[in-house]
């Protein structure tokens, strides 16, 4: 199996960056996808932003378009969630997530990914 390990969440105030990052460890193929889901109190797991590990061709949501920026760095098997401007809206548990396939970057639903993290909890006070 896939284990993922999130870092980087914390509180800060509207207008702010965070970098999150996750690390994988485990069985991990390099046609697969690496990206990021948060939920929010009330709300549905949404897709934020997801990379493929060969190609590097990304797709990022149009609610963060502009402001967040998924990266990698395939000698460290990292993922990065670069946060900018950030607003009360996006307050959530962010969750690292791995595809063994690019179907992540394709689909960008919960039921694309293979392996989810734990979360970390970001949150944007106003």
């Amino acid at each position: 199996q896939v284990q993922l390990v999130e870092s980087g969440g914390g509180l800060v105030q509207a207008g702010d960056s965070l970098r999150l990052s996750c690390a994988a460890s485990g069985r991990t193929f390099s046609g697969g996808a690496m990206g990021w889901f948060r939920q929010a109190p009330g709300k549905e797991r949404e897709f934020v932003a997801a990379i493929t590990w060969s190609g590097g061709t990304s797709y990022v949501a149009n609610s963060v378009k502009g402001r967040f920026t998924v990266s990698r760095d395939n000698a460290k098997n990292t993922v990065y969630l670069q946060m900018n401007s950030l607003k009360p809206e996006d307050t959530a548990v962010y969750y690292c997530a791995y595809s063994g396939s690019p179907t992540m970057v394709i689909w960008r639903t919960p039921g694309s990914v293979d392996y989810w993290g734990q979360g970390t909890q970001v949150t944007v006070s106003s």
